[in-house]
């Protein structure tokens, strides 16, 4: 039986905040495509909008895609985009239920309100925490972050971590959905660019901003005794000065390999699934799509000690703070000392990701969320 809307129609639910579909560029749109097209092959009718200039498809995965342009800043791509997005949605598609990514999308919150579209939003992360938005940037979050909780007719937070935040700072509670991941045995035919030899290697995936904690994990395996190679996949279109911050720590360190950013997703996985670990860096996110992929691929994990990375793996990593603390896990890597405990943490994780984060749990707690918001459209419109 297909989901049906207040109208008896098949339900239609928009997706949008985030650059759309197909998933190139960060987990927001992983999950929007994982999300949509398994809500798609359940019945729903699902609109992506996307924010791919030129691009004319206009169909994927049994998603419908809407390409609006926005304004290219960093300050203003974002909320530009979505603004074009709701008037859409607003004037032409009619969706019953929007999914709204991104707290910093909080102002197009009342429209849809106002249009009568109940809408849930992602808060993605303590977003004014990061650094990139310190100043200006950074209150416009704290007050988005209220206004998202204030006007959302249901909050999503994608961590427990998150969630428990938004209780104890503003006294509502949320509903809370993480992210999925796949469990991957990927080969290991392409790597051979980054480990001639098929040494396994230590590995960082992030983008380059100073939340992530990128300069501390190279600075620290530089003064390690480690000899097996590091790694480093990312850049930072909006962040240049920090990326040569992160450069000059390597010190031309010939063990430590920058690729910039990967777009290949096989690629990546073989990486991941290669490596003696991933160091992952990142502070003020919930659940971060990038550890999930690397303990679905069964990487060790060297994990910065804060309450996200700690749910998300569930103790079950090496946890640092300071890069000395880090050196000093990189140097009994390098004596062989801790190859029993990364064997633990691999069997751990892949058991980890099975039973909590696996796509179609994700996709159920979402449809969940999108059929008590129609039933309270329903209501509502029941009873004007």
């Amino acid at each position: 039986m297909w989901p049906l809307s207040k109208y008896g129609d098949v339900v239609k639910v928009s997706l949008m905040g985030t650059r759309g579909v197909p998933a190139l560029h960060g987990g927001f749109e992983t999950a929007v495509e994982e999300i949509g097209r398994r809500l798609a092959s359940r019945g729903y009718e699902v609109t992506v909008y996307c924010r791919n200039p030129g691009q004319r498809q206009t169909e994927y995965l049994g998603m419908t895609l809407v390409n609006a342009p926005a304004l290219r800043h960093r300050m203003t791509e974002t909320l530009s985009h979505t603004a074009v997005s709701t008037v859409h949605a607003i004037i032409k598609d009619r969706p019953d239920v929007v999914l709204l990514l991104n707290a910093g999308n909080a102002p197009l919150l009342r429209p849809l309100q106002v249009a009568g579209i109940p809408t849930a939003i992602h808060l993605d992360g303590l977003e004014s925490k990061r650094e990139k938005w310190r100043g200006a940037g950074a209150r416009y979050y704290r007050w988005a972050e209220r206004a998202s909780v204030r006007w959302g007719d249901e909050v999503i937070a994608d961590s427990q971590a998150i969630a428990d935040h938004v209780k104890a700072e503003y006294g509502r509670d949320s509903v809370v959905i993480r992210y999925g991941a796949a469990i991957i045995s990927p080969g290991s035919d392409r790597i051979a660019e980054f480990s001639p030899n098929q040494e396994r290697y230590h590995l960082i995936v992030a983008r380059f901003e100073p939340e992530n904690h990128v300069l501390e994990a190279v600075a620290a395996y530089r003064l390690s005794a480690e000899t097996r190679p590091l790694v480093v996949v990312g850049s930072a279109p909006y962040s240049h000065g920090y990326v040569e911050e992160v450069r000059a720590a390597a010190q031309e360190d010939p063990r430590i390999m920058f690729t910039g950013g990967i777009y290949d997703q096989q690629l990546l996985d073989q990486l991941y699934a290669n490596a003696r670990t991933y160091i992952h860096g990142h502070s003020v996110g919930g659940t971060n799509p990038s550890l999930l992929r690397a303990m679905g691929a069964g990487a060790p994990v060297l994990a910065y000690d804060v309450e996200f990375n700690r749910e998300v793996t569930d103790g079950q990593a090496f946890f640092w703070a300071t890069a000395p603390e880090l050196t000093a896990i990189f140097n009994q890597s390098a004596s062989d000392g801790l190859d029993e405990r990364f064997a633990e943490f691999t069997a751990n994780g892949l058991a980890r990701i099975a039973a909590v984060y696996q796509w179609d749990s994700v996709t159920d707690a979402y449809e969940a969320l999108i059929q008590g918001l129609a039933a309270r459209s329903r209501r509502k419109a029941s009873h004007s």
